[in-house]
C-alpha cells in the first residue's frame, strides 16, 4: 500500500469507514449506476425525484467531481482503471486510437477493476454499456475479464433505444427489436441484483450501465449513422412539456466565446434553439428510467436487508453541452459542463444530505471502490480514494489534491442530428488540447481554468468571476488584468503552465501530488504556496512551456510538444536549472 499525505491516510480512512459496518465479518457489497452523457449544469439532476430521495438525500453529493477525458471511452477506461487517458493510450471510441480493442492490446483487460475485485472475494456483475467498439465482432476477442455475470450492450446497436443488442455470459448476442433498451436493461439488473443477494457467503459489485441520456444512434442507408435525440419509454413521452435548456449567460450568447473552433460558431437561429430546447426534454424524459431503476434497486436492497452494508455510487462517463458556446448539443471540449459531472455516493459512514467541496475525478473511483472492498492501493494509479466519513472530508480540504488533469485528443462531434449551417459541419477535426482545472477548496481564494490547443492557443478564465467562462483573459482581444492573486498576470499564468506540463504526461504519483515533482523539497503543496516572489525566475524563465508541435488524432509523443519527464525543471534551492544539476 502505498501512503502520501494527499491520500488522506488510506489505512485511516478504511479503518473509520469499516468501523461503521454493521457487519465487519463481511466486506460490503458496492453498487455503481453509470449513466451516459448526463450534464450536471443543464439542471438534469433536478429532474429525478428518486434519485433525491434515495442518495442525493442519503448520501454525499460532490459537486466538484469532473471526467479527465470528456468522452465515453477514454473516460471509462479511465474510471475502471485508475489511469489517465495519457497512461491507458485509449483516447478515443474507436480503433486505432481507443474503443475495447485498444483496451485488450494495451493489457488492461487482465488489470482493470473487476480482475481486482475478483480477487478481494466480490462477485461481480455488470450490465449495459461497457466500451465503444464493444461489438458484435470483438465481443469474445477476447470475452471481458473479471465479470461473475454479464450482459453488455453491443454496437453498432449500443445506442440504438428500440433495437439493441445484448451479449450475456459467453452466450450469443441477442436482437431486442421493438424493445427500448431501458426496459431491458431493468430486467436484467434486477436479475444480477437477484442473483448476488441470494449469494450470502460473498460479497458483491454490480455495474449498471444504462445509455440514457445518450443521442439515439441508428443506421441508415449505405451504412451511414443517424443521430438523433434520445428515445424515453412511451409513458414518459410527453413529460416536461415546457422545459428548456437553462439560459445561462454562456447559452448562445450575441458575442462569440471560447477559442479555437468554438469561437468560430455563429449565433443559433431560433429554429436551431428550438430543436435543442426539444432535445433537452427528450434527455430529462429519457433519463426517468434511470430513476424509476435506482428506485427498483434501492428497494430489493432494503427488502434484503443489505443497505446498511452497502454502498451505492452514481455518476456519468462525461458531462454534455447544449447551446453553450453557441455549441450543438454533444461533448468532448474542456468547458465545465462536459467534464463537472455527478457523483453521488452513499452508504456506511457516507454523511447523509451532505454537499462535499472537495476535488475529485473518474480517476480516483477504482481507488476509492478498492479501499471499501479493504484491498491495498496499486503503486500504478494515478488518482487517490475519495474521502467518505466526515473526518476525512474535513481532512481533505487542507490535504487532498486540488487540481483536475483534463485532456482530448482527435476530432468533436455534434450529435443533434440535424444541421443548421452547413458551414459549421458535425465533425470538427483539430479538437486535441490539455487542460487544468484547480480549486482553492480551503479559502476559495482562486478557480481556474487554462487550457492549450494543438494550434497552440490559450485559455484562461477566473471562474470565481467568470463562472460561465464567456472571458478568454488569454485571448488577443481581451483586457488581462495586470496582476492576479497579487502578484503579476505572466507570473501567475507561468505556474499554471508549469502544472499543466508536469499534469500531460505524469504518471502515478506525480498525477496526484504534481508539485512535488517541481518542487522536490515538499514546501509547495499547492498553487497558493507556488506563488511565492522567490520562485518567480524559476517558473517564467527557466520552466519548459506547454505547446504542442502538431494536432494529432491520438497519442502520439512527437505531436505532444517537451515532456517533463524529459525535459522539465525541479526547483533547488539554488535555483538551478535540471540541465545544470552534477
Amino acid at each position: 500500500m502505498r501512503f502520501t499525505g494527499s491520500l488522506l491516510a488510506t489505512g485511516l480512512q478504511l479503518s473509520a469507514v469499516l468501523a461503521k459496518q454493521p457487519s465487519p465479518n463481511k466486506k460490503p457489497n458496492i453498487v455503481f449506476v453509470l449513466t451516459d452523457d448526463q450534464d450536471l449544469h443543464l439542471q438534469s439532476m433536478d429532474y429525478l425525484p428518486l434519485v433525491k430521495k434515495h442518495l442525493t438525500d442519503k448520501g454525499t453529493f460532490y459537486k466538484r467531481h469532473y471526467c479527465t477525458t470528456a468522452l465515453c471511452c477514454p473516460s471509462r477506461v479511465t474510471l475502471w482503471t485508475g489511469k489517465l487517458a495519457h497512461n491507458t493510450n485509449v483516447t478515443d471510441v474507436n480503433p486505432p486510437w481507443g474503443g475495447y480493442p485498444k483496451f485488450v492490446s494495451q493489457g488492461l483487460n487482465e488489470a482493470w477493476l473487476p480482475v481486482w475485485l475478483q480477487e478481494a472475494g466480490y462477485d461481480t456483475y455488470y450490465t449495459g454499456k461497457l466500451f465503444n467498439s464493444h461489438s458484435l465482432d470483438t465481443y469474445n476477442k477476447p470475452f471481458p475479464a473479471g465479470w461473475t455475470g454479464s450482459d453488455f450492450l453491443l454496437d453498432p446497436y449500443t445506442y440504438t433505444y428500440m433495437a439493441p443488442r445484448y451479449q450475456r455470459n459467453r452466450d450469443p448476442p441477442v436482437a431486442y427489436e421493438g424493445v427500448n433498451t431501458m426496459e431491458v436493461i431493468s430486467q436484467k439488473a434486477l436479475g444480477f441484483l437477484d442473483d448476488a443477494i441470494s449469494n450470502k457467503d460473498k460479497p458483491f459489485f454490480i455495474g449498471i450501465a444504462p445509455i440514457a441520456p445518450h443521442s439515439d444512434i441508428t443506421g441508415g442507408k449505405n451504412g451511414e449513422r443517424i443521430w438523433g435525440p434520445p428515445v424515453p419509454l412511451e409513458k414518459h413521452a410527453n413529460l416536461f412539456p415546457n422545459a428548456k435548456v437553462p439560459r445561462t449567460p454562456s447559452f448562445n450568447p450575441d458575442v462569440e466565446s471560447g477559442a479555437s473552433w468554438v469561437r468560430g460558431l455563429h449565433k443559433q437561429g431560433d429554429e436551431n434553439v428550438e430543436y435543442n430546447d426539444h432535445y433537452y426534454r427528450q434527455r430529462l424524459r429519457a433519463l426517468q428510467s434511470v430513476d424509476e431503476l435506482v428506485d427498483d434497486v434501492m428497494k430489493r436492497l432494503e427488502a434484503a436487508k443489505l443497505l446498511d452494508n452497502t454502498y451505492i455510487i452514481y455518476s456519468s462517463d462525461n458531462g454534455f453541452h447544449i447551446g453553450q458556446h453557441r455549441m450543438q448539443p454533444g461533448k468532448m471540449c474542456g468547458y465545465e459542463e462536459d467534464i463537472n459531472v455527478p457523483l453521488i455516493i452513499r452508504g456506511p459512514g457516507v454523511p447523509q444530505g451532505a454537499v462535499s467541496d472537495v476535488v475529485t475525478a473518474h480517476v480516483d473511483l477504482a481507488p476509492t471502490i478498492m479501499q471499501l472492498a479493504g484491498m491495498p492501493l496499486r503503486d500504478d494509479f494515478d488518482g487517490a480514494a475519495i474521502p467518505l466519513t466526515k473526518p476525512d472530508q474535513k481532512k481533505a480540504i487542507n490535504n487532498l489534491h486540488e487540481h483536475v488533469t483534463v485532456e482530448f485528443w482527435g476530432k468533436a462531434l455534434t450529435e443533434g442530428g440535424i444541421v443548421f449551417r452547413p458551414d459549421e459541419p458535425a465533425t470538427i477535426l483539430n479538437n486535441t488540447y490539455k487542460s487544468l482545472r484547480i480549486i482553492d477548496v480551503k479559502k476559495n481564494d482562486y478557480n481556474f481554468y487554462y487550457s492549450v490547443w494543438c494550434n497552440n492557443e490559450h485559455e484562461l478564465y477566473d471562474m470565481k468571476t467568470d463562472p460561465y467562462q464567456m472571458t478568454n483573459l488569454l485571448h488577443p482581444a481581451a483586457k488581462a488584468p495586470k496582476t492576479l492573486l497579487g502578484r503579476p498576470f505572466d507570473a501567475m499564468v507561468a505556474r499554471l503552465d508549469a502544472l499543466l506540463f508536469v499534469l500531460k504526461s505524469c504518471k502515478h504519483e506525480t498525477c496526484v501530488e504534481p508539485w512535488s515533482a517541481l518542487h522536490p523539497a515538499g514546501n509547495v503543496k499547492s498553487l497558493k504556496d507556488a506563488l511565492n516572489q522567490r520562485f518567480d525566475d524559476f517558473y517564467v524563465k527557466q520552466q519548459k512551456k506547454v505547446r504542442f508541435e502538431r494536432c494529432a488524432d491520438g497519442l502520439l509523443i512527437d505531436a505532444e510538444g517537451p515532456q517533463f519527464e524529459t525535459e522539465g525543471s525541479v526547483y533547488r534551492r539554488d535555483g538551478l536549472h535540471w540541465s545544470e544539476w552534477t
